[in-house]
């Protein structure tokens, strides 16, 4: 069953640009991964240092095989320009 998450994201004042483009690396990274139908990131056209990350996956197995990656990964480049943690919503839906 195909996962979907939504994890909104704080920048640090005025660094909303400045972290999207320090996410661009990553970004291009995970999307060649197994079971990755979608990794985007999206900047609030109002609120500009809010950043939403829109993720799908094929299925739990792939979606955990990302997270082992990324505890492996380490922190990324952009974790000092974030203002504060970021609230992560699951979602599954029936195709």
């Amino acid at each position: 069953m195909p996962i979907r998450l939504i994890v909104t994201m704080t920048a640090a004042p005025g660094k909303g640009a400045e972290l999207a483009r320090a996410m661009a690396p990553r970004l291009a990274e995970v999307r060649q991964e197994p079971g990755c139908q979608q990794y985007d990131l999206f900047q609030d056209t109002e609120r500009p240092d809010t950043l939403v990350l829109l993720e799908q996956w094929v299925d739990q197995a792939t979606l955990d095989a990302h997270s082992e990656r990324n505890r492996a990964r380490g922190p990324s480049a952009s974790a000092d320009l974030r203002g504060g943690p970021s609230k992560m919503e699951r979602f599954t839906f029936e195709p």
